[in-house]
């Protein structure tokens, strides 16, 4: 094992300080009981874990405290998309206790899906005692190592002494800033030695980690000068609205509509702007509407609020919005730059620059120029092409009216949809609406299969009394089915809503697209029966077959108590449309099957 020393050199003193300082007598416990104890203190509540040799002391220790919930899934990387799930849909951290070797290895994907969406969450890690390390000892594994690129910040336990400030840091640094995962590996013989426990008066703070929250004064009125010239402007929005806050989704619709602008949003951003609000132009991207890939392209001036310029949105780099000035505000330094240059770069939580943003373009009475009405009027021509529209005929199911329909009978009830990853969760981001932030948990960075049953089993848990629907495919699902034992044993009321094509759908998209319909490993063999497979589990199985049974398919599913899965046949070889091919400028889209016939090259442009 490799670089596995404390963080804070000796001589550094205490690394994190409440604002009031500290309290003056430590109490003398366990390590184990210092993690519980300060994991009370900071008001986790939910902990998903699966236990194990190297974090025998920390379960013994939460055996004997009531306040914390642990939830026991059935493999480590559902523990990590439950965590997420959880986050996602509270704002709150999202906390992991798994042991040593395989155990933190199985969390790796769920943390680093955890890195690239911006989603706080502490990992517990077992380690084998300090001596040991080094040896290949029994289920050792250099968890530091393995994770140091995948996680924002993380920490090896080399003294007991150290503990409790390391607890109280990690969730800091993972709830603050940019959020993301931390992990702390723990060996055993740290767990069990006694330890202080120190609990920070008022707010933590550290002394190099200070992330800036408020927007520089002199860039921002520079921004809303050039927002206040343009004549073809539009607002980009992302993730970042949503992990600010449900005020900062409040702030964005003021702000858009004090404007007058456009408004746009990348798939983790959904829900921080009403879908059926008349400025909101849908997603952008690869799979986003006509209007918004448009409008993006031809715009003045782009205000990027939260959204980091992902290669999903831009398309070819040199092709993005070629005419327009760019604004950038993002809360991570690190990201302005650097994957599109801008032309001012405000770094700062959205939310507060968002608030600083209205303030200043109400006093100064800015009005938007008369040249955005023709800009709206081109909007309106692109949207006229109705880039969404389908034909569903006969009683085949087609996969957009399947969602269309489950949105229709169930966003009275403001359900959370999570999503696995492949064609289905692009149907459901263009065709389920979501009016308010956190009801959207899906993978976007990493793009990881097998995310949305332990993600809306986290989210359940958090709301027990809200409609939580995975909408998933039978590839993807299929990658954590067994968090299905997790659901039952908790009863939780998790719904299913499985559009099975039996592909894996988008590789075998762009297989029929890119490689001449030579549909290499792309169709999903020998699958179970989802009924019989749900009702093993103790779950309500539905299958549906024809469009004629959606409706009451659907009904039938929320009117079911406790878990359902529901197993709807949908045509097999149906694509996602609009698409922008890899490689592709977001202007070069494809907006049904007679713009693409076969012919999308290997590089992924479109060949006309």
């Amino acid at each position: 094992m490799t670089s596995l020393k404390s963080v804070a050199p000796k001589d550094a003193g205490p690394r994190l300080v409440g604002r009031s300082g500290m309290t003056a007598k430590p109490e003398i416990m366990s390590g184990a009981e210092v993690i519980i104890r300060a994991l009370e203190d900071m008001g986790v509540d939910t902990i998903f874990g699966y236990p194990g040799g190297a974090v025998l002391p920390i379960y013994d220790a939460l055996f004997q405290h009531s306040k914390i919930n642990h939830v026991l899934v059935r493999h480590e990387q559902g523990a990590a998309h439950a965590a997420e799930g959880y986050a996602r849909s509270t704002g709150k951290p999202g906390v992991v206790l798994v042991t040593s070797g395989p155990g933190a290895t199985n969390t790796v994907t769920g943390i680093a899906d955890a890195m690239l969406d911006s989603i706080p969450m502490v990992v517990l890690t077992g380690q084998v005692a300090t001596h040991l390390v080094g040896t290949d000892a029994f289920q050792e594994a250099d968890t530091v190592g393995i994770t140091r690129h995948c996680t924002k910040h993380n920490y090896f336990v080399d003294k007991s002494e150290d503990l409790c400030q390391i607890m109280f840091e990690a969730f800091h640094i993972a709830t603050t800033g940019r959020p993301g995962p931390v992990v702390i590996d723990l060996p055993k013989n740290i767990q069990v030695a006694d330890a202080p426990y120190v609990k920070p008066i008022g707010q933590v703070e550290h002394r190099t980690y200070k992330p800036q929250i408020k927007g520089d004064r002199a860039l921002i009125e520079e921004a809303l000068e050039l927002m206040a010239e343009a004549e073809r402007p539009i607002l980009y929005t992302g993730g970042g609205i949503i992990n600010a806050g449900p005020a900062a989704s409040q702030l964005l619709r003021e702000f858009a509509h004090a404007t007058g602008f456009p408004v746009t949003s990348t798939l983790m951003g959904l829900g921080a702007m009403p879908h059926d609000d008349q400025q909101f132009l849908g997603m952008l991207g690869m799979h986003g509407t006509y209007e918004a890939n448009m409008s993006m392209h031809g715009c003045d001036v782009m205000v990027c609020l939260g959204a980091r310029f992902d290669d999903r949105v831009t398309g070819r780099v040199d092709g993005f919005s070629p005419g327009s000035k760019k604004i950038h505000v993002d809360i991570d330094r690190s990201s302005i730059n650097k994957n599109i240059h801008v032309d001012i770069g405000i770094v700062g939580d959205v939310g507060h620059v968002l608030e600083d943003m209205l303030k200043l373009w109400r006093a100064k009475a800015y009005r938007a120029r008369p040249q955005v009405k023709d800009w709206w009027a081109q909007i309106e021509d692109w949207r006229a092409r109705d880039c969404l529209a389908y034909a569903q005929k006969g009683e085949g199911i087609l996969p957009q009216h399947a969602v269309k329909r489950l949105f229709d009978l169930t966003h009275h009830k403001s359900p959370i949809i999570t999503t696995e990853v492949g064609q289905h969760q692009m149907w459901a981001a263009q065709y389920f609406g979501f009016d308010k932030p956190n009801k959207w948990l899906t993978s976007g960075g990493l793009g990881t299969m097998g995310y949305g049953l332990p993600a809306a089993i986290g989210a359940q848990l958090a709301y027990p009394d809200a409609l939580v629907i995975d909408i998933a495919g039978e590839a993807s699902i299929q990658m954590n089915l067994q968090e299905m034992g997790t659901a039952t044993q908790y009863r939780l009321p998790v719904k299913v809503f499985t559009l099975n094509n039996e592909y894996m759908g988008m590789v075998r998209q762009w297989q029929q697209l890119t490689y001449e319909g030579r549909y290499s490993s792309s169709y999903s063999d020998s699958l179970p029966d989802f009924v019989k497979l749900a009702e093993s589990f103790g779950w309500t199985g539905i299958r549906i077959e024809k469009a004629s049974d959606l409706d009451d398919g659907i009904k039938q599913m929320m009117e079911t108590d406790g878990p359902v899965f529901v197993d709807c046949v949908v045509e097999k070889l149906e694509n996602c449309y609009p698409m922008v091919p890899s490689g592709a400028a977001h202007n070069e889209m494809i907006l049904g099957p007679e713009g693409a016939s076969g012919k999308i090259s290997k590089e992924g442009q479109a060949l006309v």
